[in-house]
């Protein structure tokens, strides 16, 4: 076990010792297959290493009677168990005020403004690559690790951000907010590897966690139930209102704005001669709207809260290919880079049920070129 000293009375310092030439490496441990073996690979390029799960959230942060994923008392000794088999110190680092601020609040919020957030990219953005990061920097780490499923590329001595060799693990959607500073001192050692190969890393280490399934559910809400969740952390219920079709006429009722999303056609309960999808939310007005699956499909969005990973904005209009959400195959595109973190795609082809409140993220081939919220959908 590496070795922690203790300097004023009280205060534990954690920093890791090393030699002048010997890099240091802060590991995200979550209790997972994907960190373990991430920390595995850093310790055998020969990186003196420190495991650290961050502490989310409590149970009554959320009004649940157990935690889910990522603050379970189960991953925490999973993790703290990997890093005893490969020799290096453990910590838990308490961020439920920040999480709670900068996740859970504007998750809830987005819903109530009639948006479908993805609360992984705000978590990625603000706790592991702002306030983890910011640690692993103060403890003198040289970089900071997660188990992500991406790359970083460096050339002519700039740092890229691609997506990794497994394509159907690729997490590179969920990342686009990184610097290029950031990527600079963060490490991705599962980028080049598949599932399968992961796991037999685990399975030749005896990792605890080898065999350990995946969760498909946000962290904060384990039961997937993010309606129940969002009552719970209001402490109220939301009004109910109209279904209406796109000439305004109302086809029943519906149980609250945060129920739904674009695309929705299950769960309307609305009686119709044909299947009816929720293309709309008029939240000022709290009216669902309900049209056919055609009316889905549009080219042109706009964008918020738009980041260049390079931090430079592109001057003129460029072709390139975006994601919509995380599932889907990004389509080919021109960008409109406009004033004020905010820009212009207009897809090729029309893409199904552009969601506000989800990320649009560029690609060039495999490079991220950044990404931004999805604001509201254009004309056509």
């Amino acid at each position: 076990m590496s070795e922690i000293e203790f300097f004023s009375p009280g205060q534990e310092d954690i920093r890791l010792r090393n030699n002048e030439n010997e890099k240091t490496a802060l590991i995200a441990m979550s209790g997972g297959v994907d960190s373990s073996v991430a920390a595995y690979e850093m310790v055998h390029k020969g990186y003196k290493c420190m495991g650290c799960t961050m502490r989310l959230y409590e149970n009554d942060m959320i009004g649940a009677d157990l935690l889910g994923t990522c603050c379970s008392i189960k991953d925490t000794e999973d993790a703290r168990q990997v890093a005893d088999k490969l020799g290096i110190p453990y910590h838990i680092f308490h961020y439920e005020a920040e999480f709670k601020d900068k996740v859970i609040e504007p998750f809830v919020c987005s819903y109530e403004h009639g948006e479908t957030p993805n609360p992984c990219i705000r978590c990625n953005r603000y706790l592991k690559f702002e306030s983890l990061y910011n640690k692993g920097r103060e403890l003198g780490c040289d970089v900071i690790v997660t188990g992500h499923y991406a790359r970083i590329i460096e050339k002519n001595g700039h740092f890229y951000l691609a997506k990794a060799k497994d394509l159907n693990k690729d997490q590179s959607y969920v990342l686009y907010d990184l610097t290029e500073e950031q990527l600079k001192h963060t490490a991705f050692p599962l980028g080049e590897y598949d599932k399968t190969h992961v796991r037999e890393i685990a399975e030749q280490n005896d990792f605890v966690t080898s065999h350990k399934s995946e969760s498909q559910d946000i962290c904060f809400v384990p039961d997937g139930d993010y309606v129940s969740m969002i009552k719970r952390f209001r402490g109220k219920d939301y009004p109910k209102g109209d279904f209406v079709d796109k000439d305004g006429n109302v086809l029943g009722r519906h149980d609250g704005i945060i129920n739904y999303t674009i695309g929705q056609r299950r769960g309307l309960g609305i009686p119709a001669d044909r299947r009816l999808y929720v293309t709309k939310l008029d939240v000022e007005n709290n009216k669902v709207i309900l049209a056919d699956n055609e009316d889905l499909f549009k080219r042109e969005l706009y964008i918020r809260d738009f980041h260049w990973i390079t931090g430079e904005r592109p001057e003129n209009d460029f072709r390139c290919s975006a994601k919509i959400r995380y599932r889907h195959k990004e389509q080919p595109c021109v960008v409109t880079p406009l004033d004020g973190r905010l820009a212009r795609i207009v897809f090729d082809e029309p893409q199904r049920a552009i969601t506000a409140g989800q990320s649009a993220v560029l690609y060039d081939g495999d490079y991220v070129l950044g990404g931004g919220i999805i604001d509201h959908v254009g004309e056509f």
